[in-house]
Parts: C-alpha cells; structure tokens; sequence
C-alpha cells in the first residue's frame, strides 16, 4: 500500500476539546471518524466560522479559468488560509504553484509536498537561506524569492557564503511604489538591481515582481492610476530584465483587488512574446490572487472586478448573549473569532442553531467589536431573543482564518451536513 502524504495523514488526527467550535463530543475522536458521524453544523458551538464547499469549488473554478482566459497562470498567495487542504483545492484546479509570505511559511508548504513556490519577500535570515538550499537538492523542487535592493543581494550572498548550495537561487527583482510598501523606488533603481543579482554567483535573475495592491484601497481614479502606472514600469523593468538574463523569465503581479488592470496591462506584452520566435526562452505572466478562493461580503465584495462571478464561500455565527438595551444585542463572537481589519462582520440573518433556516435581520448593523463581543445595533427594536444565533456576513478572509485550528465546512446549497474539518498552520 502507497504511503499516505502529509495531507491525507490530517485526517488522523485527533481532535480535543481546546479545538474551538467543535461540539464537545468530537473530542478524542480522529477527524475521520468524527466526520463519519454525519455531524450537522447545528451542534458546533458559537462563535463559529463555517465555509461552504459548493462555493469552494465554484470560486476555484472562476478563478482559474479567468487567469486561463487572459494567459495568465495562477499561483494563489497561501498566507491567506494557511490550510493545506484548500492549497490543494486550488492546484487540482489548475494553479502551478504557491505564493507564501515568510519562510516559516515556506517550510509548512514543503512539509505538505508543496513543489513550486513563490515567497513573496526577500529572504535574507541565515537559517532560511540554509533550510533553502537544502531544499533545492531536489531537483523537482522549483522556489524564487524577491530582492528589492542591492543591499538584499549582498546579505543573501553573504548568508550563503559557505553553504553548499545545489543550484542558484532564482530571484526576481521587486519594483513598488511610492507610498507602497516594499519595492525598488523606479525603473532605474530596480534596472541596477537587476544588473548586480545578474553578476551573482550563487542568485539567478528569473523576472520581474510587484504588488499593486499596497498602492490603493478603494476604486478612485489616483488609485487606479497608481496601479496602471506601476504595471506599465513593471513591463519596463521586465525589458530590461531580458536583457540581462538567461532562461525562463516570470513577471508576477495581482492581488484579488485590482486583478483586471493586470491582465490589461500586460496582454500586449503576453500577445507580442507569444509572436516571437525566440518563444523557448519566453515568459511566465503570474496572477498570485489569494482571496479569490473565499472571496467575501465585505472588502472583496466592494472591490473585486469579478465580484459577480465570485460567492462568498465564509459566514460567521454568533449568538446573542445580552439584551441590555433597545435596539442593541450582544453577540459572542468579537475579534478573537471574525476578521475586523478591512470591515466589520454584517448580520444577515437570525436562526436557533447555526446553519438552521433563517429569517432576515433587517436595519441592524455590527458596530463594534470587544475581544469576545459584537454590538448589534439597529435604530428601532432588535427582534432578537437571549439565545438566537446571528449569521454574519465577513471582510477579509487575510485575517480570518488565523483564529483557527479546525474550520468546519458544510455541503452547501442549502445544507448544512459537515463533509470536512480545514486545518490551518499559523
């Protein structure tokens, strides 16, 4: 019998009455035998984040086949969920790999067998250029990482000075913007960059990286001028890349936000390489969309060009604890339990238990929230009884999946059987 991979071995794992949401029973039980049970979400516990396996799958296909349509490949930023099994949701579907965050996040990617990453920063800690390099004597491993200045080259050959080091290390040159977060500052200083990491002997030059998502938060023209403005030098940094490197070049790009200014901006360039004869040596254009899979009703909801053709695929239930006055209700969820960052989490409707039929919560509104508490406020009476359970309406799946271990998820269309537990590795 083959050996079961790291992901499959999940199911195995037992489950403990610290693991928050799970109904005290599943306690002591492996995730597979507490599944075979058929447990509905009616008997988790509250406060509760709960996903929906139909939009899942929907969500993942959208994506994927948007990123097709446009020549671009998918390679979805992993930090968002952190979560193995939704990983693996996205590269079944199609995307050629992961984007992660930090080298820790790294090293739980390869632990799951995770064979092409991305890491979005500069990596330049000691210990990681060492965890890297030993990862890279396989051969089927491929990792880029991305430098935003020459001082990042030198501390990266000075980390791995004396390290036996199977191959280079692919890295791209950065480009950001003023204001934005990290990034070279222009086309001239990330054109020197480019230049010393194509003079390194333990870096390879492999493309040209940005992300346009620090410029901006909402839909305003200056906003979506920065963004257009900061791909067109991309591509500029991107020519002058291919004048300097050997091999397969990548130009990556896109968060959920701004997607559709990405795919405008680079589609002549993606058109004009595709004509070329020269196309062995041609260019990888990467979308690293993270949100796209869980998409939301907040944040995302108001922004996202493809907001129709995504669905929410996370709802938060919490229940009113305190009635202390009219026209407000305490819930028992508050920011230990629901992402509060880019949005606070919008009522939509009231049931007994969670998952259970709902009637509309007109006119109220989450205005705040404490550690463990919501406030729910409306201008008139809160028809709402001690003990009821509030759905909510969530923004920014970034913070939302951190705040737990187990993550239950229902069948979806209507039903609310539990067909999985995600578990996530913050």
């Amino acid at each position: 019998m083959p050996q079961r991979t790291r992901l499959e071995a999940l199911a195995d794992e037992r489950l403990s009455a610290s693991d928050k949401g799970l109904p005290a029973r599943a306690a002591g039980l492996t995730v597979s035998e507490f599944l075979a049970t058929g447990p509905r979400l009616a008997e988790f516990w509250t406060p509760l984040l709960a996903l929906d396996e139909r939009a899942l799958a929907h969500n993942a296909a959208v994506i994927q086949g948007w990123c097709g349509e446009r020549g671009l490949e998918l390679m979805p930023h992993g930090k968002t969920t952190m979560a193995p099994a939704l990983w693996q949701l996205q590269l079944d579907a199609g995307a050629t790999g992961l984007t992660l965050a930090t080298p820790g996040q790294v090293r739980t990617a390869r632990a799951f067998g995770i064979a092409s990453i991305m890491l979005a920063n500069t990596l330049v800690a000691p210990a990681a250029l060492d965890f890297i390099a030993r990862e890279l004597a396989d051969p089927a491993f491929s990792f880029r990482s991305w430098v935003d200045s020459v001082e990042t080259v030198e501390a990266m050959e000075q980390g791995l000075a004396g390290v036996d080091l199977p191959r280079p290390i692919d890295v791209l040159v950065e480009l950001g913007g003023s204001g934005g977060r990290t990034g070279a500052r222009g086309v001239g200083e990330a054109a020197r960059i480019a230049e010393r990491i194509a003079a390194s002997p333990v870096l390879r030059l492999a493309g040209t990286a940005g992300y346009e998502g620090s410029l901006g938060h909402d839909r305003s023209p200056a906003v979506l001028d920065a963004v257009r403005t900061s791909l067109g030098e991309m591509l500029e940094v991107h020519a002058a890349v291919r004048g300097l490197a050997e091999g397969e070049l990548i130009v990556t790009a896109g968060g959920s936000a701004y997607l559709e200014l990405v795919a405008e901006a680079f589609a002549p360039a993606i058109a004009a390489e595709a004509a070329e004869s020269t196309s062995a040596r041609g260019t990888r254009w990467i979308l690293r969309s993270g949100a796209s899979l869980l998409h939301d009703d907040g944040f995302y909801h108001g922004i996202s060009p493809i907001d129709g053709e995504l669905t929410p695929a996370m709802r938060g239930y919490a229940r009113v604890v305190s009635h202390p006055e009219p026209g407000l209700a305490l819930l028992d969820g508050g920011k230990r339990d629901f992402p509060y960052d880019d949005g606070l989490p919008v009522p939509f409707g009231v049931a007994e238990v969670p998952g259970a039929a709902e009637r509309p919560l007109a006119g109220a509104s989450v205005t705040a929230l404490n550690d463990q508490h919501a406030y729910l406020r409306a201008d008139g009476p809160l028809e709402l009884a001690i003990g009821e359970v509030v759905s909510l309406g969530l923004s920014h799946p970034c913070t939302a999946f951190d705040k737990w271990r187990f993550i239950p998820v229902v069948e979806g269309g209507g039903s609310d059987r539990v067909v999985a537990l995600v578990r996530t590795f913050f």
